[in-house]
């Protein structure tokens, strides 16, 4: 099972998806460009603050202007490439093994598996009074997804009532579900486990009460899933 981080609430969870892994890596990129940039600012306030010096003729710096256009538009760079490339592997869904339909409704999820036959899953939270030791508060689902590890996953998100958002934080995917609108995904976990997300659209009064539970398995066991 996911073990959620001690500062759960301040880091990213365990990666389990190509995808997540690279969107932290991205983070920490930008993290790195940002201190970069705030150390030499921050030096330079204090620099001009102490200094007791001054020129009363100095009207321009042409050169001084040029590099502090320049720079900005090169860190910028820096920082739009690698995002633009991120945007795109988020939004293509190649040649996905799996189509998994995901129905927003108040207040539980509907999964129907379309690559069978009669496979539809309702997925309700499980109350306070009925967890077991070691459940997760406002996590646990009575029906959990079941999907094989290392195989390409398409999600088709909708909604029957209001605007929900599907989302897992651990295998990073959000898409909102709009009624009337199919929105899609793709992912590829890589990590067994239990994973979980919550309705992340303020969707109403109980909307704390649709979370999203995702076990990831091995090739066989989902085969044997799928025919039990």
């Amino acid at each position: 099972m996911l073990t959620y981080m001690t500062w759960g609430q301040i880091l990213f969870q365990d990666a389990a998806s190509p995808i997540i892994l690279q969107l932290i890596s991205f983070h920490d990129h930008t993290l790195i460009i940002l201190t970069l940039v705030i150390t030499v600012v921050t030096y330079a306030i204090i620099i001009i603050c102490i200094n007791k010096y001054s020129n009363r003729y100095l009207l321009e710096a042409q050169q001084i202007e040029t590099v502090w256009t320049i720079l900005p538009a090169i860190i910028l760079l820096f920082l739009a490439i690698p995002s633009l490339r991120l945007l795109y592997l988020t939004d293509e869904v190649s040649n996905p093994n799996i189509t998994i339909k995901t129905i927003g409704h108040q207040w539980y999820w509907r999964y129907e598996y379309t690559d069978f036959i009669n496979i539809e899953i309702d997925s309700y939270i499980i109350q306070t009074r009925d967890l077991s030791k070691g459940d997760y508060r406002l996590l646990e689902t009575d029906n959990q997804i079941v999907l094989p590890i290392n195989i390409e996953v398409r999600i088709l998100v909708t909604a029957a009532d209001v605007i929900h958002a599907w989302t897992v934080p651990a295998i990073g995917v959000k898409v909102d579900a709009v009624p009337g609108r199919l929105n899609q995904l793709g992912f590829t976990p890589n990590i067994p486990g239990i994973y979980y997300g919550q309705c992340s659209e303020i969707c109403g009064a109980n909307h704390s009460f649709i979370p999203i539970c995702i076990e990831i398995v091995n090739l066989k066991y989902f085969i044997k899933w799928i025919k039990s």
